[in-house]
């Protein structure tokens, strides 16, 4: 019962946030592109993805990287993700990366869900993994995503839904 309440609740944080962004919901970092303090990402995580394959987070700095918490169950991140799939067949050959960190998901549930939605970059597995959802938290809704740029800083944070063209021109601008 206590997980179903915690659930309602991030459903109902996520919903409120299909309305669009605050200037709450975009808190931004800085180099040229970054609206931050220049906090820099912790990219030393290991992570499986949904077929058990190690995934190092480490392996994509050099790239912006598009970091996505998220969950199956979060409506507004089934709404944001032909929008990642979009950028990273756009984008890719430019040296950009989504990297998808289901929070809650089995590995059968995230196979059924990525093949259903097309998904073309790595979903991996962040059930049971604190480490990561607190090096990037405290995580208070979902989706939650960062843009970090090459060099590994954190440009700009997103909680809830964020439009496709608020990360297109924060990307584009890191590319």
């Amino acid at each position: 019962m206590k997980r179903n309440g915690f659930l309602l609740v991030l459903t109902l944080m996520g919903t409120t946030a299909l309305f669009g962004p605050t200037p709450s919901d975009s808190q931004d970092v800085t180099t040229d592109s970054c609206e931050t303090d220049g906090q820099t990402a912790n990219l030393d995580f290991t992570l499986k993805n949904m077929h058990g394959a190690d995934v190092a987070l480490s392996d994509h700095l050099g790239k912006v990287i598009l970091l996505d918490f998220w969950a199956t169950w979060c409506a507004p991140c089934r709404i944001e993700i032909p929008g990642f799939i979009e950028m990273v067949d756009n984008y890719r050959e430019r040296g950009f990366s989504v990297l998808g960190v289901s929070i809650d998901d089995t590995p059968d549930a995230l196979q059924f869900y990525a093949e259903e939605m097309h998904m073309n970059y790595p979903v991996l597995i962040g059930d049971g993994r604190d480490d990561i959802k607190d090096a990037y938290g405290p995580l208070i809704g979902f989706p939650t995503s960062f843009i970090i740029a090459r060099d590994g800083t954190i440009c700009h944070q997103h909680t809830g839904f964020a439009p496709k063209e608020q990360f297109i021109q924060e990307i584009e601008a890191l590319l």
